[in-house]
């Protein structure tokens, strides 16, 4: 109880900052903010791109990488909401992977595709499930249980097949997986994606579940004591987050027309890095969908424009790792920076649970006690 009557000083200071950051002017917060930056940068990047990297700016670039950075997009969307909430998701990855290798081996042995595709998405739904499980009601930590079920999903899938894949999946379904609307170079896969950023959007910005996903990342305990169900929350999340996986796997599975255990090795780098990238606190309680969706982006177009230069895939992976440390460095350092410069220029507090009467430093008390007038008379 004390804990939640006298919260920690990370915690208030987490809550001053939002509301601080609510006191500004509107324009201030609709342009000055980490996901304009995002934005910002990510137009940097084409416009540098477009200008030195060959082939950069033609319309099937732009269409490549929208089929690659797709499936990072899927999970990105959950994935922030998790985070918000101050837990993490290390085995989307291994989910993906499992997803696939389930849809191809149904398929493999006569089950109708459409039906395979739905016992995919349940095999996402039972790992999220299962993640959620563990962390809500065994009160594990989601870090330590998302690196074990990491291994485990993925052994699943790699047991399931071994070091065969399988390929003969209908020529509607890939050819979906791999066309574009109409006569745009939009992949189709986009409608989907727009159909589910406009629905996570709406629920964390603009619903009372989305507000108690951002009052669980400033405080769980005061959430908690608030009302809000924490626990049936964060098991929500997880769920969800292994749906969207499965799915990003039924749509690697048909775009790349292989299902094997191997599908989607590191993704969970990617996805992570974009959404701590796009403006998401690592601690919780802070963060925006449409910044995530530009970090995403902005990490797509620079592993594109390097892929067009002839770099490596570790060249790649390095950038991106840079990415990552530079998100969680970068706003840890600002966060820090912010805070010290509030404290130098903030008024000395008076502490709110000192009793009145009592002596300050350089009084008696003898002093308190006699009025201000009687004191100025002993002193002449």
């Amino acid at each position: 109880m004390t804990s939640l009557i006298h919260p920690s000083d990370s915690a208030t200071e987490k809550l001053t900052r939002t509301y601080r950051d609510h006191q500004r002017p509107l324009w201030q917060r609709a342009l000055l903010n980490r996901d304009v930056a995002v934005w910002a940068a990510l137009v940097a990047v084409f416009l540098y791109a477009s200008a030195t990297v060959p082939f950069f700016d033609r319309p099937i670039t732009i269409t490549y990488l929208l089929l690659d950075v797709a499936p990072i997009l899927l999970i990105a969307l959950p994935m922030t909401l998790v985070i918000i909430t101050g837990e993490i998701d290390l085995s989307v990855a291994s989910t993906v992977a499992l997803a696939s290798v389930s849809f191809g081996v149904l398929y493999d042995k006569g089950t109708p595709i459409l039906l395979a595709a739905v016992a995919a998405l349940l095999v996402g739904l039972v790992c999220g499930a299962f993640n959620g499980f563990l962390v809500t009601a065994l009160g594990l930590p989601s870090l330590a249980v998302t690196i074990g079920t990491l291994a485990l999903y993925r052994g699943i899938a790699v047991g399931l097949l071994g070091t065969t894949a399988i390929t003969d999946f209908p020529d509607t379904w890939t050819d979906w997986a791999r066309g574009r609307i109409g006569d745009s170079d939009i992949p189709s896969i986009m409608i989907p994606f727009a159909v589910l950023a406009v629905l996570f959007i709406v629920l964390l910005h603009f619903t009372a579940f989305g507000r108690g996903v951002y009052a669980i990342g400033l405080n769980e305990g005061a959430a908690r004591f608030s009302g809000i169900r924490v626990e049936r929350t964060k098991l929500l999340l997880f769920v969800l987050t292994g749906v969207v996986s499965a799915l990003a796997g039924i749509y690697y599975t048909l775009r790349y027309g292989s299902a094997r255990g191997d599908n989607a090795n590191g993704m969970e780098m990617q996805v992570i890095a974009a959404v701590l990238l796009g403006g998401v606190s690592i601690f919780g309680g802070r963060g925006a969908l449409p910044g995530v969706i530009a970090g995403v982006l902005l990490i797509g177009a620079i592993g594109s424009a390097l892929r067009l230069a002839d770099q490596t895939a570790d060249v790649i992976n390095i950038v991106t790792g840079l990415l990552l440390v530079v998100a969680v460095v970068g706003s840890s350092v600002l966060g820090w920076v912010s805070s010290k410069r509030r404290r130098r220029g903030a008024p000395e507090p008076r502490s709110s649970t000192t009793p009145p009467g009592t002596p300050t430093p350089g009084t008696t008390k003898a002093d308190t006690d006699v009025p201000v007038g009687e004191r100025k008379r002993e002193d002449r």
